[in-house]
């Protein structure tokens, strides 16, 4: 899926020279390098246990599991 954007002039010039210096092929590559060398040594364990509720997760949880059996199946 693509999606347009509204940025300033001054962030689209940032995000050319950062399209030019990490020498990828757009826009979308460029921001995705910059995040994941930001976040790559940051754990994400844990992540949506603090970002929702107990009972969110745990249903959650289950409904995954209930697709992966269902998935497994012939």
């Amino acid at each position: 899926m693509v999606t347009t954007i509204q940025v300033q002039d001054t962030t689209l010039e940032l995000l050319k020279k950062l399209k030019e210096e990490t020498k990828a092929d757009s826009y979308d590559d460029a921001i995705t390098k910059i995040v994941m060398a930001r976040t790559k040594n940051e754990s994400l364990a844990g992540y949506l246990g603090k970002h929702l509720g107990k009972d969110s997760l745990k249903s959650m949880l289950i409904e995954l599991k209930k697709m992966r059996h269902e998935s497994d199946r012939f």
